[in-house]
């Protein structure tokens, strides 16, 4: 599937995973959305989830992974 077939499902809440390109550690993807920090609104952003430790971090999709037609939901 197509990264732009899976940013909807992402907005709506699913995972999303890559089969091919990303090496073991990489597990999903994820939005966050409606953090605030300070009292002030976050805008929604992608987080990625690894085996590493820290676990969580800052997803920016490289044009790689937006050209990739190898995208699954795995929730």
């Amino acid at each position: 599937m197509t990264f732009e077939k899976v940013l909807p499902g992402l907005k709506a809440g699913k995972k999303a995973v890559r089969t091919q390109g990303w090496g073991d550690s990489e597990e999903y993807i994820f939005v966050v959305s409606g953090d605030t920090l300070n009292g002030e609104l976050i805008n929604p952003y992608l987080m990625i989830r690894t085996k590493e430790q820290p676990a969580l971090s800052q997803f920016m999709p490289t044009s790689c992974d937006v050209l990739a037609d190898d995208w699954e939901f795995v929730n």
